[in-house]
């Protein structure tokens, strides 16, 4: 049993240099659906303004302020996720409103439903994860994280 362990270590090991790779595909793959819907929005503003009144069930804000919000969390979020600076926020801001998505839009259908889960398993994995070393909080961390206190207190 042990030999099997460290066969599967041995295998696992290259997957795991990876690991920043994916990370920085699945921000950049769930930041481009956010945005894209963002401009979709934005360009077709009139449009926007009267799915939010009839067809999106937005609780607790109104429709006018429904778009507005929507709008610019799409088109801001996703810039943050995409650079990593704050990634974490970033990705719990953009999993919240995915969620609000899919309550406020009755009329979704299975295979949205599925595409949703999926975004929000990507921004869960960022949100638990962290954005990985391919970002800007990683730099900033880097160039200016705190250093580990020495065991001595000095």
């Amino acid at each position: 049993m042990h030999a099997l362990a460290n066969l599967i270590r041995a295998a696992a090991r290259p997957l795991q240099s990876l690991t920043p790779l994916a990370d920085l595909i699945a921000r950049l793959a769930v930041a481009q659906v956010f945005w894209q819907s963002g401009v979709n929005k934005f360009q077709s503003w009139d449009t926007t303004l009267m799915l939010f009144e009839y067809e999106y069930a937005v609780p607790l804000l109104s429709p006018t302020v429904a778009a507005y919000l929507g709008t610019a969390a799409e088109l801001v979020l996703p810039v943050f996720l995409v650079l990593g600076l704050g990634g974490r926020f970033a990705a719990l801001a953009l999993f919240l409103f995915n969620i609000v998505a899919v309550i406020s839009y009755p009329d979704l259908s299975d295979s949205g439903r599925q595409f949703h889960i999926l975004w929000g398993i990507l921004l869960a994995i960022t949100m638990t994860h962290g954005p990985g070393c391919f970002s800007l909080d990683a730099l900033i961390k880097r160039k200016w994280g705190s250093t580990p206190k020495q065991a001595d207190g000095a």
